[in-house]
């Protein structure tokens, strides 16, 4: 891995009380309160990272503080990591954007919309058009996350556990149940989250013939150094592995808790998790871990518009076509959204190819500049890069599910009012 320059905060334009606001913050609001059991926060800022902290607990039973170096969950952050590797393959020629999905999955050539029913019981229509590939890169596929527990489909989704990281089936099996499952909408027509990564990563398995796993570790992880990136985490590392915890209040999506434990429930203890060994079921859109300076590195590289250390991902007008908003009309979430649950807040936002968009800061209530882009994982992790600010930050913890808490709001907030130099 190249080592990002550590730097003052204010040789890169930033307040270092600000910053160290921040900690305090998340010391008495999150840690101290028993919200979350530890926190790592990364603020990189013209070539430079300027904030690096950790605080609090990587596995609160045993004491174990969180370091440098600890072992995240981060879910949904697989997205961005995926579609990346997508477009590699499309750089190439060996798949465009506005194919028919069906190309690549032919028993979904004759996939219905729900119109009514239960499984297997379901009364469908036809699509208006088909499934394109850019409707599974921006979510406007159909398809959706028994999690959403908002219609008979994703009840199906439920029923069959689709895309469920635990639950034994592997990309082919998930493929061929979606096969026997309606659509939630005609395809282009709305947004919704949904197993749409999880179909990319079957997708580059198909066409590059090779496992997903092999795909990134060869095109991503090796290249850029990103040795602590994988979908488990081996054996010398365990040590080194959080803990994932469920928040008390209730949020938008339910986890089994396994053991209460004052203000937050152990939710996957590492010494005995379903990420020690390698799964059946290689997800592209929430089955990896990290580190948060791996996830840096990766985020460095589309910042530096795909490429870093003579390691090229992907062509900067690539990645400029990604980070475009792709909603039809150019609209944003709130007015094609279905989700009960997404990685984003909603007004101003738009969807790119695996990323939100900010089309418009104002709407979104919240400090930041357009055309930054960002997601987040189920575990409360998160990343956004702004290039018109050159800035990335990275933050990790280990806290089911991500909308227990206003985080990420307060982290934009205090990190964009701790810029003194705007490059704006």
């Amino acid at each position: 891995m190249l080592a990002p320059t550590p730097a003052s905060p204010e040789s890169a334009g930033m307040s270092k009380p600000a910053l160290d606001r921040i900690e305090d913050h998340l010391k008495r609001r999150y840690i101290e309160a028993g919200r979350f059991p530890g926190t790592q926060l990364l603020v990189y800022r013209r070539g430079s990272v300027v904030h690096s902290a950790v605080q609090g607990f990587a596995d609160v039973e045993r004491k174990a503080p969180i370091k440098d170096d600890t072992i995240f969950r981060i879910y949904s952050m697989t997205k961005p990591i995926t579609s990346v590797a997508f477009m590699m393959l499309v750089e190439e020629g060996r798949v465009a954007l506005d194919e028919p999905v069906h190309k690549y999955i032919p028993e979904w050539k004759n996939l219905g919309v729900f119109q009514a029913g239960t499984a297997p019981g379901f009364l469908t229509r036809p699509p208006a058009r088909p499934m394109l590939i850019v409707d599974l890169l921006r979510h406007t596929s159909g398809l959706t996350y028994g999690f959403q527990q908002r219609s008979n489909v994703d009840a199906a989704y439920r029923e069959k556990k689709i895309g469920e990281l635990i639950n034994g089936s592997t990309l082919s099996s998930m493929i061929g149940e979606l096969a026997k499952t309606p659509l939630e909408f005609s395809p282009g027509e709305a947004w919704n989250y949904s197993v749409s990564a999880d179909v990319i990563g079957y997708l580059i398995q198909k066409i590059s013939g090779r496992p997903l796993e092999q795909f990134l570790k060869e095109r991503i992880f090796d290249p850029l150094g990103m040795a602590d990136t994988d979908f488990f985490v081996p054996a010398d590392k365990v040590h080194r592995f959080a803990a994932c915890y469920n928040a008390d209040p209730g949020g938008l999506m339910s986890f089994h808790a396994a053991e209460k434990k004052g203000g937050l429930t152990l939710q996957d203890d590492p010494t005995n998790s379903p990420f020690l060994t390698p799964p059946s079921f290689i997800s592209g859109g929430g089955g990896l871990c990290s580190t948060a300076a791996d996830y840096l590195t990766f985020c460095r590289a589309l910042l530096n518009g795909g490429e870093l250390g003579g390691a090229r991902l992907i062509g900067p007008k690539t990645l400029a076509l990604m980070t475009t908003n792709h909603l039809p009309g150019g609209r944003d979430l709130p007015e094609m959204s279905r989700s009960m649950f997404a990685e984003a807040t909603y007004n101003g936002i738009g969807f790119g190819l695996g990323f939100s968009i900010t089309m418009d800061p104002a709407k979104t209530l919240i400090a930041g500049s357009a055309g930054e882009y960002a997601w987040g994982g189920a575990a409360t992790t998160s990343f956004w890069i702004d290039p018109a600010e050159e800035l990335i930050v990275v933050f990790m913890t280990q806290v089911l599910p991500s909308s227990a808490y206003p985080v990420r709001r307060e982290l934009r907030t205090m990190i964009y009012a701790a810029i003194t130099d705007s490059n704006l």
